[in-house]
């Protein structure tokens, strides 16, 4: 089978690698060559609009999915009509838009914060005195990687957040003194199969992640984790990986967004479990049975920004996975992760800290 893929970053280039061992083949499509995908497939360059393009791509491919979330609802209607879409069409639209999304967790009976549609200035001073301050006015659309946000701390902040983002839709939400945050990563096949990877506890630095570590173990609230990704993946009929972050706060999940792809909070699942979330999302979309979630011990994932370490350095930790995108550098981009496995928590959480330190180091 041949695999479109929207989109050829890093997500792309892990998905690729992870389906060659099952037989499978991809065609990218994205605006231009140099990318981690094009590294690793065949690949076609140019817009995503460009309709030769996707009847190119759409004719030449069973299956089409994304690595990247921005992909115009009207380039998915066109391939709709010629061939097959995984994830559904529907749940990237839902996830494009945050009020959309909010909106679909809490009919689905997902908690979420308080929030509102702002418009304008007047529909932002009623938001702020209905939610309170502080909170976060955010773009609805487009808005990744702490993209398109303003914190708002007092009544002053009200016209400068308008003034930076007040061309567009937005949406404004109670900010969320949370504990901390997790992501929950599952999948579900084209017959209906689902499973989900052990909850993830992540930390991100100037609205980047930075580091996820997993398993992250509590009981009660995987079972909510659980419950709340079916609920999302049965109102789509979902095929393939789906993402949803929560803050956690007082020992209770608060949905933040969802991401219908392979997520970057689940790169430890290539090393740290028997089925990596991209060859979990290859089965799926390829109608294949789905492979194990299980954990095979317990990973930090450490994600590698702006510039990259040296990778002499890196190799010479017995048992590092090093994932070099082969981006050129440049501030707050993700050129690469790094991965280790150990036996114990505690373990890899001090190993974790120690590379944390030593790459800041040599950044610095």
């Amino acid at each position: 089978m041949t695999i479109g893929v929207l989109g050829a970053g890093q997500l792309g280039r892990m998905m690729a690698l992870a389906g060659y061992p099952l037989g499978q083949q991809f065609l990218f499509l994205d605006r231009e060559p140099g990318t981690p995908g094009h590294q690793v497939g065949s690949s076609l360059f140019g817009e995503f609009t460009d309709p030769k393009l996707l009847d190119e791509i759409a004719a030449r491919c069973e299956v089409v999915t994304f690595d990247w979330e921005n992909v115009p609802s009207e380039s998915l209607d066109r391939l709709a009509a010629r061939t097959r879409i995984a994830p559904p069409a529907p749940a990237l639209a839902t996830a494009q838009d945050r009020l959309l999304e909010k909106t679909l967790f809490n009919r689905l009976g997902i908690p979420t914060n308080k929030y509102m549609a702002v418009d304008s200035l007047a529909d932002l001073r009623r938001a702020t005195s209905l939610i309170g301050l502080p909170g976060v006015l955010k773009t609805r659309r487009l808005g990744y990687d702490g993209k398109g946000q303003q914190v708002l701390h007092k009544a002053a902040d009200i016209e400068v957040a308008w003034q930076a983002l007040g061309a567009q839709s937005l949406l404004y939400e109670q900010f969320v003194p949370f504990d901390y945050e997790v992501s929950a990563i599952g999948v579900r096949g084209r017959d209906g199969s689902t499973a989900m990877y052990p909850l993830n506890r992540n930390l991100h630095r100037d609205g980047i992640l930075r580091l996820t570590r997993a398993p992250w173990k509590s009981a009660p609230l995987e079972a909510a984790a659980r419950r709340h990704m079916n609920r999302v993946l049965r109102h789509f009929d979902y095929c393939g990986v789906l993402a949803i972050e929560f803050f956690v706060r007082r020992g209770r999940l608060i949905a933040n967004e969802m991401a219908p792809r392979v997520h970057n909070s689940g790169h430890w699942t290539i090393e740290g479990a028997v089925t990596s979330q991209f060859e979990n999302h290859v089965r799926a979309v390829a109608g294949l049975p789905l492979g194990d979630t299980r954990a095979t011990g317990h990973s930090a994932m450490i994600n590698l920004i702006g510039v990259m370490p040296s990778t002499g350095a890196l190799l010479g930790e017995s048992g590092l996975h090093l994932h070099d995108y082969g981006k050129s550098p440049r501030p707050g981009r993700k050129l690469g992760h790094l991965t280790i496995v150990e036996s114990t928590a505690a373990a890899a959480n001090r190993r974790a800290a120690r590379l944390l330190r030593k790459i800041d180091s040599r950044q610095a």
